[in-house]
Parts: C-alpha cells; structure tokens; sequence
C-alpha cells in the first residue's frame, strides 16, 4: 500500500538510510544521513514535490517512491526498499501504482527512471511494470565520495503500463 509519509516515519526513513545498498544505489540521499534528513523528508520539505510516499506492509514502512513533476510533463520516478522486503514484489506493487496514478490522474506524457548500470534488481523492477531502457547517461551521477557514474535511463509512456 503506498500512503502519505507521517512524522513518526522518521525514524524508520532513518534506520534505512543507514543501509550501504540504499546509499550505494542512491547518490543524492545527504552523507551522512541523520535524524533531520530523515525528519525533513517526511514533511516533505527535500524540494522533491507532494508526489512522495512510503511503502507500506500492513503496519510496517518497507519503502518509499514517489514521482517528480517537470514543466514538460514528464515525471521523474525514484525509489528505495528497506533489506527485509526486497525481492518480494513489494516494489514493483508500488512502482504500477505510482505509474497508474502519474500517467492517468495527473496526466503525465512521459515517465522516466534511471538507475545505476549495476544495479541489476532496479532495472528489474523497471521493465516488470514495463519501463524501456533507452540508453545510458554517460558521466551522469555525481556521488558523495566525488566520482562519476552512469546512469541507465528508462521511459514509460500511456498505454506502455503492464
């Protein structure tokens, strides 16, 4: 189930944060990553849009995903799972929806998802909701240790949705 983030989610954005596979996959989360990056992100003030929300297993916060809106309509989507609830499906559960919502309520012409060209399991994710890798960005991340990376982008159009 995706919701909108409560101010008790921050310390369980927290805890995640902490894990090496979010913070190798994601170069934009701050490091390091503390109470307040946490606290300021469930209130939604990251400068990421309204379109964010956490990833829910009954009672308990397994993720986050959210979409961000351009002046072009194109939507820039981007996620993470706590270790405990990857491949289970969860994400790609979470990824439709989102999708769902961005192509048709908010009418969006264009999503985009880029990834890391390692990180196998995002790409999955991806092309299981029906993302079409178009190529990759050269030099594209900066991370916070001063290297450049790749990224892999791919786009999900109307009707492309699975």
């Amino acid at each position: 189930m995706l919701r909108r983030w409560r101010e008790e989610d921050a310390p369980a954005v927290f805890a995640a944060c902490q894990d090496p596979e979010i913070q190798r996959w994601l170069p934009l989360i701050p490091r390091p990553y503390r109470f307040e990056d946490a606290h300021a992100f469930v209130r939604g003030a990251t400068g990421d849009g309204p379109y964010q929300f956490a990833i829910v297993d009954g009672d308990r916060l397994v993720g986050s995903i959210g979409v961000r809106l351009d002046d072009r309509g194109t939507g820039q989507i981007g996620y993470w799972c706590v270790r405990g609830a990857r491949n289970r499906g969860i994400v790609t559960a979470a990824l439709r929806i989102l999708c769902r919502y961005a192509l048709r309520d908010l009418a969006l012409a264009r999503l985009e998802l880029i990834a890391d060209p390692d990180n196998a399991a995002s790409q999955r994710v991806a092309e299981k909701v029906g993302f079409r890798r178009e190529g990759v960005l050269r030099s594209h991340l900066l991370h916070p240790d001063g290297r450049r990376r790749d990224s892999v982008m791919f786009s999900l159009l109307p009707g492309e949705l699975r």
